[in-house]
């Protein structure tokens, strides 16, 4: 498994992308680390894949340190949210270039994948469009058999033909080898439809770190209608998220098992009363209203 143990790393020019993170990915998951620009979400996936180092702390995948250490680095694939480093380069140059850094690379697979996308192997990345690009490094990824592949903004580019196809593709991987997929994004939905855990993060510290499952199974929406006025204090023993009055009708955002919520709400003897799912980007955005976070450059 993946750990960061009290990790902190300042850049030169003083900015403090992570402060003290703590944070455990286990095997086998589709792990996604959402937050806004500037969040530290790309700047945990160059500590994990040994780009950068971290000023304190300790980063361990499979208990190994990662930075300096080839061996553990063979375990992992980073796809960055730029290519510009491989546009003079055919696809064909790069998988024998990855070849000889990954002794599990399988050709089979490569040839598999590449007859679904269908992307020129003998054409230089410089005239791929954007989204073939992405698409290339993703098949590399792949096709490099590693235990843990990293996603920096994975499906930016991507047509939505392509967000599917790709997505497809790490899910049959992650079935078949049980490799640990780690997705960073600030787009809310693209987490939602692969991720089975998340942490977001807000100015280099996680706010949050649970299963989506359990996350959407804990936070509902209820719209009432009630005989007289009542205020928020009125629904004491209830964690209320948000408390909206619009004309008549209550909005009312409350964590806690559903059964438990709407009997506290039945005591004031609504005459409406609708309990409505709430997506994960509206979760995390009432969340973080709570407590006094800026929600401003999380995608919607």
């Amino acid at each position: 498994m993946i750990e960061l143990k009290g990790v902190t790393k300042t850049f030169d020019n003083g900015f403090k992308a992570l402060d003290n993170i703590d944070l455990v990915i286990p095997e086998g998951s589709a792990f996604g680390l959402l937050g806004s620009n500037g969040a530290g979400k790309s700047t945990i996936l160059r500590l994990l894949a040994g780009i950068y180092s971290q000023d304190s702390g300790e980063v361990l995948v499979d208990g190994g340190k990662v930075f300096n250490s080839p061996s553990v680095k063979r375990k992992i694939f980073f796809v960055n949210d730029e290519t510009i480093q491989f546009t003079s380069s055919t696809l064909n140059e790069i998988k024998s270039f990855y070849k000889g850094f990954y002794p599990e690379f399988s050709e089979e697979a490569f040839e598999r994948l590449n007859g679904v996308i269908k992307l020129p192997v003998d054409k230089k990345l410089s005239t791929f469009s954007k989204g073939m690009k992405r698409q290339a490094i993703v098949l590399i990824g792949l096709a490099c058999r590693p235990d843990y592949l990293m996603l920096d903004e994975a499906f930016d580019g991507l047509d939505p033909t392509m967000r599917i196809i790709v997505k497809r593709m790490l899910v049959d991987a992650m079935l078949d080898r049980k490799m640990t997929a780690i997705i960073s994004s600030h787009n809310l939905n693209e987490i939602n439809e692969v991720c089975d855990t998340v942490a977001l993060l807000h100015k280099g510290k996680i706010l949050f770190n649970r299963e989506v499952d359990s996350v959407k199974g804990n936070i509902h929406k209820y719209q009432c209608v009630f005989k007289s006025e009542i205020t928020k204090d009125d629904l004491a023993g209830i964690e209320i998220l948000h408390f909206e009055k619009n004309h008549s009708i209550y909005n009312i955002i409350a964590k806690g098992p559903s059964e438990e919520v709407t009997e506290v709400i039945n005591r004031k003897q609504p005459v409406v009363l609708d309990v409505i799912p709430l997506t994960l980007e509206e979760i995390f955005i009432y969340e973080m209203e709570v407590l006094g976070y800026d929600f401003d450059g999380i995608d919607r």
